[in-house]
């Protein structure tokens, strides 16, 4: 049996690439907009619904094959399995709106509906390598404040079939979109400007290793050296550890929780630790704690949005079964349930001289910081800035890791907000609350990087909205044109 793609495939394919070539590593956030409107001139070509389905999927192995190359060090059967999954979901929207008349309005809705339905759905929601991903460093970003990651991946999508089929449309659809971000809120400063000086802690290390392969010990021990170059003439008000780089029994217990305590005396400041410990046989969790300035145990949050297949393994028994190797990840994670926030009591007055008391954090875990919804929840009850604890060390190249970085710009900008981030290997940084890089350690790097950080209030319309409205709006929108073009071209409007 002999396969023959298509040259139209062909051109879907490699229009998949130019998409692929927006994301984070390479970052040519154009290539997004090219890329789509390519496809969406050569899915025209489909002479069936068979073949617009190939376009639709072709397209998507294209984009998804490269963004997610980092999964094959993981597990190179799940990363096909995912691209098959995400190619063949596309797939059949671009069968659906084939042939239709209004098809440079159809197409956006539906593969935009695509994306939204991957922020929930396989395993709680798989948002790897999304439109909203490669648009981080672009002019358009700044629209997340107003429409949130689905939003956006719409707008990118809608402004690249104007852009192929009607360009005076595009230019119009552009200075609408300045005019929503020029009178949309950013948040602001509280009204006695207060700042906090945080170090960030990178105890540095090879990348490409994983749990099972690697002393936890050791892992304590090179943050913890290097917390101890940290003095108090430094004037640090807070300090972050990464994710899971204690992994002990009982935390409480444990040699590792006198250690930092006794740093945290030291210095006279709260430290913020990444933290696995046992929960009954088979099982962990996986949380960010609180040291006091004092040295005791304080606010605790456990990670709610788990990875599947790298903290759990779905359907354990079942690929047992057939050989899948699932001790690689020997025990699951318990998710949490408690509200994304953290409270730092601080032991004095800040850098910038104000006593705050207490310092609200939105906590996002890890892979948390793919969901906005996780941040949004810690801004809601009141958090004026952002940490997400990471732990990349695991995966080889920086593919994952600049698209995590990437993510937390786009949370920052939700919502209004400097986003700490803070992973073992890297990346490790500050993200200002307009998205701006302020600060990034390298890979593999031993380092503490430190800034002072603003505390911010008030809320943007994505945070007071969330996705709700935009994928309703997608929905109706799809159903109303679908209505009226299935009119327009006389077919019935039932069967």
């Amino acid at each position: 049996m002999t396969v023959r793609v298509s040259r139209g495939g062909t051109k879907s394919l490699l229009a998949g690439v130019l998409v692929a070539g927006s994301m984070p590593p390479w970052g040519w956030w154009p290539l997004a907009f090219l890329g789509i409107a390519w496809f969406h001139v050569t899915s025209r070509e489909a002479g069936s619904r068979h073949g617009a389905f190939g376009h639709g999927a072709a397209f998507t192995l294209g984009w998804f094959l490269p963004a997610t190359a980092w999964m094959w060090f993981i597990s190179a059967p799940g990363w096909i399995v995912a691209c098959i999954l995400f190619a063949v979901l596309h797939g059949l929207a671009e069968s659906i709106v084939w042939r239709a008349e209004r098809h440079v309005v159809l197409q956006p809705l539906a593969h935009a509906s695509v994306e939204a339905l991957r922020f929930s759905w396989p395993f709680g929601g798989v948002p790897l390598a999304s439109l909203g991903i490669s648009q981080a460093q672009s002019p358009v970003v700044s629209l997340v404040r107003v429409v949130g990651v689905i939003g956006i991946t719409w707008f990118v999508w809608q402004a690249a079939t104007y852009l192929a089929a009607r360009k005076r449309r595009f230019v119009a659809m552009s200075l609408a979109a300045l005019l929503v971000v020029a009178v949309a809120p950013t948040g602001a400063v509280i009204d006695a400007s207060p700042e906090v000086r945080i170090a960030v802690v990178q105890g540095g290390g090879p990348q490409g290793t994983r749990a099972i392969n690697t002393s936890p010990r050791v892992v304590h021990l090179r943050h913890l050296e290097m917390m101890q170059t940290i003095t108090p003439a430094d004037k640090v008000d807070i300090v972050v550890w990464p994710e899971n780089v204690v992994d002990v029994a009982d935390f409480a217990a444990s040699s590792e929780f006198a250690e930092i305590s006794d740093e945290a005396k030291r210095l006279g400041v709260p430290v913020l630790v990444g933290v696995t410990e046992d929960a009954g046989p088979g099982r962990f969790t996986n949380k960010q704690i609180v040291i006091r300035a004092d040295g005791s145990l304080g606010d605790g949050y456990d990670k709610v949005r788990l990875v599947p297949f790298g903290e759990y393994i779905p359907m354990r028994g079942v690929l047992r079964a057939i050989g899948a190797p699932v001790d690689q990840v020997p025990t699951d994670a318990v998710a949490g349930t408690s509200k994304a926030l953290l409270e730092v009591p601080l032991g004095s007055a800040t850098i910038s001289g104000d006593d705050v008391g207490v310092v609200r954090v939105a906590t996002a875990i890890s892979w948390e910081v793919f969901f906005a919804g996780r941040v949004n929840e810690g801004v809601e009850e009141g958090a004026t800035l952002v940490i997400n604890p990471t732990n990349g060390s695991s995966y080889r190249g920086t593919i994952l890791q600049t698209q995590q970085l990437a993510s937390s710009r786009l949370r920052a900008i939700e919502s209004a907000r400097y986003v700490v981030q803070a992973a073992p290997t890297g990346f490790s940084g500050f993200i200002s609350d307009r998205g701006d890089l302020v600060s990034r350690t390298r890979i593999g790097q031993a380092a503490v990087i430190v800034a002072d950080v603003p505390l911010r209030t008030g809320r943007t319309w994505y945070s007071r909205l969330g996705d709700a409205p935009v994928i309703v709006a997608l929905l109706l929108a799809f159903a109303l044109v679908s209505y009226r073009s299935r009119r327009r071209s006389g077919e019935p409007t039932r069967r």
